[in-house]
């Protein structure tokens, strides 16, 4: 039954899909978010995002309710995009991304150096291992795998197509293959915001979270550079990407 149920869903997405590539890029990240602050409560609890937000304490009442449809539009924009990352990897949509820090990525080209690029999973997240491997790193990256085995298969070849060839499923397995790669020279690009279950509980906004060592296991046996990245959203359609001064 579960199994009937992923093949439907993949159909409708492969729909929607077809859909957001007949109407174009801006359009169809604007349907994206429609149906992110439509249909998104149903997949993703809002009440937990506004939890979310009171654990915070960064931001006040009167935005919980904006914040989290905002949050839930912005998973729909991401899943819209995900038919242009050709468009992105081909540079024809290279006017919608901005690099800041490309002398930090220069440096790591002409030094040769292998480093470890840690992030979260902040707005079309996809884009950032692109933009690094599109600047010439030899990079290697965690992913994980979709439970729906018929999506997942679209998804692994699209992130090894467009997003970075070198692409390893979490896991024990996946982290011991990601070290073998840094051992053979390539930096590797880590999301840090994934519940590990190899990790430390480390407090976060006054909780326990699981979080994963590698990066600073990597740091002390390798005495490498930790570079964080992100990526913010710029006026709904357009993407800024932030590389940080390597950290020691």
């Amino acid at each position: 039954m579960k199994q009937f149920v992923y093949f439907i869903e993949f159909i409708f997405i492969q729909i929607f899909f077809y859909i957001f590539r007949l109407i174009g890029y801006k359009n169809s990240s604007n349907l994206g978010n429609l149906i992110g602050k439509f249909f998104g409560p149903i997949f993703r609890s809002k009440s937990l995002i506004i939890n979310n937000l009171k654990q915070a304490e960064i931001v006040s009442k009167e935005r919980y309710n904006n914040i989290s449809l905002n949050v839930l539009g912005n998973y729909g924009r991401i899943f819209s995009e995900y038919v242009y990352l050709k468009d992105f990897r081909n540079d024809k949509l290279d006017k919608f991304i901005t690099i800041v820090g490309k002398e930090y990525l220069e440096e790591i080209l002409n030094k040769n150096k292998r480093v470890v690029f840690i992030s979260g999973h902040f707005n079309n997240f996809e884009l950032m291992a692109m933009q690094l491997e599109k600047a010439g790193i030899d990079l290697a990256a965690i992913y994980r795998p979709l439970n729906n085995k018929y999506l997942n298969e679209k998804m692994e070849f699209i992130r090894k197509n467009f997003i970075c060839k070198k692409q390893i499923k979490k896991g024990k397995s996946g982290s011991r293959e990601l070290i073998r790669n840094f051992k053979n020279g390539s930096s590797i690009a880590l999301m840090i915001d994934q519940r590990v279950r190899e990790g430390i509980s480390a407090p976060f906004f006054n909780k326990l979270a699981s979080t994963t060592t590698i990066p600073a296991q990597l740091v002390r046996k390798y005495d490498c550079e930790i570079v964080p990245i992100y990526i913010e959203r710029i006026d709904k359609i357009f993407f800024k990407i932030h590389v940080s001064k390597p950290i020691n």
